[in-house]
């Protein structure tokens, strides 16, 4: 197992700095991608909880009077 993680090192032991320049425009892409992830999983997880509240809702509203009156 520990032969495995030998390369791993020797490859982020040996690397050098890029000196590379990362403008706005990338940054304001990485913040974008990360808030839109976030984003749909937020929505996803409220979808699936409100689906099933708004029809039941829904199946609620559209009983007819006549019918709760009966009863």
């Amino acid at each position: 197992m520990k032969t495995s993680y030998l390369p791993f090192l020797i490859f982020i032991l040996m690397s050098t700095p890029a000196y590379a320049y990362i403008g706005p425009g990338m940054g304001a892409g990485v913040i974008a991608s990360v808030l839109g992830i976030i984003a749909s999983i937020f929505l996803s997880i409220f979808a699936v909880i409100y689906y099933p509240i708004k029809r039941a809702l829904k199946k609620r509203k559209n009983r007819s009077p006549a019918h709760d009156e009966r009863h």
